[in-house]
């Protein structure tokens, strides 16, 4: 362990930190201890830990902004990644943005419109960074990520830095190709449409007063459950009579019925049984199986 710590500091010289609450990190607040959380500010220092991680058999997970995540109390074993600095550039060349994995999506539709280019509106929004909207293909009120992306600069495990095009990235309704390719998302080029700046923003804040008036105030994770064609899994989870359904401190939103929240002390554990018992009465009620939205990772508790 010794060892393993004084190799890590040596490439990420203060950006390394052990037995790291991950509930520190996730939108949800829940997930006990990684063994290590590295943050490197530049693609050398990243590159360097994937090698490190594969020549001494440890662990590698790629953190994100920590949203659509449900972290085991037991933590995740290894390192885990959080990227930082250079990862979070935004530079704009007419139509066209380059940005940085680790950039922030609503700070992202925000410069967007301060630019007068439209296309990220449905943003304004959703928490987490840009590497992860584009891996699961995040949406909203009719648009997503693959409507923008244009191409993407990634990084394989075994240090090759590559860049794939749009329509080699296979998106679909949450998902894209590059959730089964072993690699990183480093930056991805957007293409984006002229607007009026001030048009651009009304637009977002009537989004952004939705999402208000919709979705709870409580911790979460998002969206827990994918929707299914022409049914919102809300709607059949609230049909299914469990609005307000609750283990521990994890308890089905009152407000959206496609959150699971965290009152204050939910564990994984008290998630995972929600989650279970949400399915089996939708399932009884409706004859159909939801598919969780969200990404449950670390060490089984």
């Amino acid at each position: 362990m010794i060892q393993l710590t004084a190799g890590l500091q040596e490439i990420v010289p203060g950006g390394i930190k052990t037995q790291e609450p991950m509930k520190n990190h996730t939108s949800l607040h829940i997930g006990g201890p990684a063994d290590y959380l590295a943050v490197p500010r530049e693609i050398n220092q990243l590159k360097a830990l994937l090698r490190f991680s594969q020549r001494e058999f440890v662990p590698f997970f790629i953190l994100g902004g920590g949203t659509n995540l449900l972290v085991s109390d037991r933590g995740i074993r290894g390192v885990v990644v959080k990227l930082d600095k250079n990862f979070k550039e935004i530079r704009f060349d007419g139509t066209r943005v380059t940005v940085g994995a680790g950039t922030s999506l609503p700070l992202l539709a925000l410069k967007a419109a301060q630019q007068g280019l439209s296309g990220l509106e449905f943003a304004g929004g959703i928490p987490g960074t840009l590497g992860g909207a584009v891996g699961i293909n995040a949406g909203a009120y009719g648009n997503c990520m693959a409507d923008v992306v244009r191409s993407l600069k990634v990084i394989t495990w075994e240090g090759e830095i590559i860049e794939f095009q749009a329509q080699q990235l296979d998106f679909s309704y949450r998902c894209s190709g590059l959730l089964k390719k072993n690699c990183i998302v480093l930056e991805a080029s957007l293409e984006l449409v002229p607007g009026n700046p001030l048009e651009i923003r009304e637009r977002m804040e009537g989004f952004l007063s939705q999402r208000r008036s919709k979705h709870p105030t409580e911790p979460s994770a998002g969206s827990v459950f994918k929707n299914l064609p022409n049914k919102p899994a809300g709607r059949l989870i609230e049909g299914a009579g469990c609005k307000g359904l609750r283990v521990g401190d994890a308890q089905v939103s009152l407000r959206h019925a496609n959150f699971i929240v965290n009152l204050g002390a939910a564990t994984y554990r008290d998630y995972l049984k929600v989650i279970a018992m949400v399915r089996e009465r939708v399932y009884k009620e409706y004859n159909v199986w939801l598919n969780p939205e969200i990404n449950m990772v670390g060490e089984e508790s």
